[in-house]
C-alpha cells in the first residue's frame, strides 16, 4: 500500500530545508507574475476613479501591503503559539522569520497611506485610528525583532516572542474592525467577500496585487527560515554537510 505525502515528515528542520530551497524559486516566479499582472491592470487598464482621479491607484499597492501586514502577524503568532505549546523547533524558527516581512509590509502600509491621504485629507497623517492601531502593529513587529535579538538564549528568546505575538493579536482586529467601530477619516472597506463596490477590472488589480505580495512574503520567509535553521542547527552533522557542500 502506498503512503500519502506526510506532512509529519517535513517538521523538523532538517527535512524541511531541502523542500524549502525546492520551492524558493517558484514563489519567486508566482510573485514576478502576479506582480507584473496587477501593475499593468492597476496602472494602465484599469480607468480613472470618477472621485479621487488618478491619485486612487496607490490602493493597489496600499490595501495589499495592508492586508499583509495583517496576515502575516497573525500568521507569525500561530507558528509562535505553536511553538510555546508544543516545543517544535521548526515552528518558533517560522515565527522569527516572519516579523521583518511583516514590518516591511506595515511600513509600506503607512507610507503610501501618507501618500493617498495627502491629497484627500490634506494632512500626510492625522492620529486616525486605523492609521495609529496600523502603527502600533509597526511597532510589535519591530519589538518582536529586538526582544529576540536581545536574548542569547533561543528557547527564552522564543518564549518572550511568542507572548508578545500572542499578547499583540487583539490589535489585528481593532485595525480591521476600526472604521466601523469609531468615527474616522479613513474610508470604509470597498471588498468583502458577498460584494464590491469597486470596478471589476480594479478590483483584479488589486487582487492581483495582494497574490503578488502573499507569494513575495511566503519566497522571503522561506529564505529567512532557511537561514535561521543553519544557524540554529549549526552544530549538527547534516548542517555542517550542508555547509561542506556550499548549500
Amino acid at each position: 500500500m502506498s503512503k500519502g505525502f506526510n506532512w509529519y515528515h517535513f517538521s523538523s528542520p532538517q527535512t524541511f530545508y531541502p523542500l524549502a530551497g525546492k520551492m524558493i524559486p517558484w514563489f519567486w516566479a508566482l510573485a514576478a507574475v502576479f506582480g507584473v499582472a496587477g501593475l499593468v491592470v492597476g496602472f494602465l487598464i484599469a480607468p480613472t476613479d470618477a472621485q479621487q482621479g488618478e491619485g486612487y491607484r496607490i490602493i493597489f499597492l496600499h490595501v495589499p501591503a495592508s492586508w499583509m501586514s495583517m496576515f502575516l502577524y497573525l500568521v507569525m503568532a500561530f507558528w509562535a503559539a505553536l511553538g510555546l505549546s508544543f516545543n517544535f523547533r521548526l515552528s518558533a524558527m517560522m515565527a522569527q522569520a516572519l516579523p521583518p516581512t511583516g514590518a516591511l509590509f506595515a511600513f509600506l502600509s503607512l507610507w503610501t497611506g501618507a501618500l493617498w491621504g495627502k491629497p484627500m485629507w490634506g494632512a500626510w497623517w492625522v492620529w486616525d485610528a486605523r492609521l495609529t492601531s496600523e502603527l502600533i502593529l509597526l511597532f510589535l513587529y519591530v519589538g518582536f525583532i529586538a526582544l529576540q535579538a536581545g536574548i542569547d538564549d533561543p528557547r527564552r528568546a522564543d518564549k518572550a516572542g511568542a507572548i508578545l505575538a500572542l499578547v499583540g493579536v487583539v490589535n489585528v482586529p481593532i485595525i480591521y474592525f476600526s472604521v466601523k467601530w469609531w468615527n474616522t477619516l479613513h474610508q470604509g472597506s470597498t471588498v468583502n467577500l458577498s460584494k464590491s463596490s469597486m470596478a471589476k477590472v480594479m478590483l483584479v488589480g488589486m487582487l492581483l496585487c495582494a497574490l503578488a505580495c502573499w507569494m513575495y512574503a511566503i519566497a522571503v520567509a522561506l529564505m529567512r527560515v532557511r537561514k535561521i535553521i543553519l544557524e540554529r542547527e549549526r552544530h549538527t552533522e547534516w548542517v555542517k554537510a550542508e555547509l561542506g557542500r556550499g548549500n
